[in-house]
């Protein structure tokens, strides 16, 4: 089953590599969304989590703050 996910990050947050690294060697497609270049996305991102550190990571509107491994697997149904 295919899954929306979304990472706001920025250039210079090693958690979001992390975070995205995750993904690519799981082949888990994902949006990333630069919120330092973008003002509109980084209120979005803050609006939703409630939190201005990046990663933030949503999984069909699910909201991860920061690279939580099990959470993202727990979304992400794999184990």
């Amino acid at each position: 089953m295919d899954r929306e996910v979304i990472v706001y990050t920025t250039p210079t947050c090693p958690w979001c590599q992390a975070v995205k690294r995750y993904l690519e060697d799981r082949n888990i497609p994902y949006q990333e969304v630069d919120v330092s270049t973008d003002m509109e996305a980084a209120m979005e991102m803050i609006r939703k989590s409630g939190q201005q550190g990046v990663p933030v990571v949503e999984i069909d509107g699910e909201i991860v703050v920061g690279f939580d491994r099990e959470r993202l697997d727990a979304l992400l149904g794999l184990h």
